[in-house]
C-alpha cells in the first residue's frame, strides 16, 4: 500500500526493554517480542516505513548499576550492550514474520551487526526494510529516550512514538492514582514545567528543538501501532502549539 491515509508515514518506534520482557521479571518474552513483531509488519503492510530505538532495562539499566556503587559511564556501556541483544532479538521476531530487518549499533561490533552509519540507514528505510538502532547515541549519560529522538532527526521522521503500557500521559501513574488526568494534548514546556517524565528533559528538549511530535500510546492493545500511525489511537500529542 502507499501509505497515503497514513498521518505519519516514517515513523520512529521507541520500545522499552521492559515491552519485550512481558510478564517476566527479567529477559525477553519472545511471544510478546512475536506479538510486537506482528504489529509492526502490520504498519509496513499499510506502507510505512519503521524505525525502532530499544531500550536494555530488561536486561541491564545503567542508573541501577550505578546507584549500587558501578562507575556510571561503565553501567551506561553496559546497558548499551543489553539494548543489542534486544535488537537482534527483536530483529529475529520480525524476519519471522518476513519483515527484512538491520540492527545498526552505535558501538562498532562488525560479526554481530552492522555500524550506525546515516546514509546507509537512510537507504535501508528507502528501501522499505526496519532499521533497529542499538546502543543508544553510543554515549554514556544518554538516555534510549534521547537516542530516539536523535535518530527520529536524523532519518527525518515524522514523528516520535513511546509504547507504554498506558494509553497517553496522566498526571500522575494511573495504575496508582485512580484519580490521575489524561491528557489528549500537551506542549514541550507542558511537559518540561509539569516535569511529567514521559521522556527525560534532554529527548524533550531535542524535540522541541527540531519541532519533531511525540507520539505517547498503549503497546498493550494489539493493532495499536497502526491506529498510531493513521491519529486514530487513544494517546497523547506532544507538540509545537499544542
Amino acid at each position: 500500500m502507499s501509505g497515503a491515509d497514513l498521518k505519519y508515514k516514517r515513523l520512529l518506534l521507541k520500545l522499552s526493554g521492559e515491552a519485550l520482557m512481558g510478564r517476566q521479571s527479567y529477559g525477553i518474552d519472545m511471544q510478546v517480542a512475536d506479538r510486537l513483531a506482528r504489529d509492526v509488519a502490520e504498519a509496513m503492510a499499510a506502507g510505512a516505513e519503521i524505525a525502532i530505538v530499544v531500550g536494555g532495562g530488561n536486561i541491564f539499566r545503567g542508573l541501577a548499576g550505578a546507584a549500587k556503587g558501578m562507575d556510571r559511564a561503565t553501567a551506561d556501556y553496559m546497558g548499551m550492550l543489553a539494548t543489542v541483544m534486544n535488537a537482534l532479538a527483536f530483529q529475529n521476531a520480525l524476519e519471522n514474520h518476513k519483515v527484512p530487518t538491520r540492527v545498526l549499533s552505535a558501538i562498532p561490533m562488525p560479526t554481530v551487526c552492522e555500524s550506525y552509519v546515516r546514509p546507509k540507514a537512510m537507504t535501508y528505510l528507502a528501501k522499505r526494510h526496519v532499521v533497529v538502532f542499538a546502543a543508544g547515541t553510543g554515549n554514556p549519560f544518554f538516555t534510549t529516550d534521547t537516542a530516539a529522538t536523535l535518530r527520529a532527526i536524523e532519518m527525518n521522521c515524522d514523528a516520535v512514538a513511546k509504547a507504554t503500557q498506558v494509553d497517553g500521559v496522566y498526571s500522575a501513574d494511573p495504575k496508582k492514582d485512580p484519580a490521575a488526568t489524561r491528557y489528549e494534548r500537551l506542549s514541550y514546556s507542558d511537559v518540561l514545567s509539569w516535569d511529567l517524565r514521559v521522556m527525560d528533559g534532554a529527548a524533550i528538549a531535542l524535540a522541541r528543538d527540531n519541532a519533531l511530535p511525540v507520539i505517547v500510546f498503549s503497546i498493550e492493545e494489539p493493532g495499536n501501532l497502526l491506529k498510531a500511525l493513521r491519529g486514530e489511537a487513544r494517546q497523547t500529542v506532544i507538540g509545537p502549539g499544542q
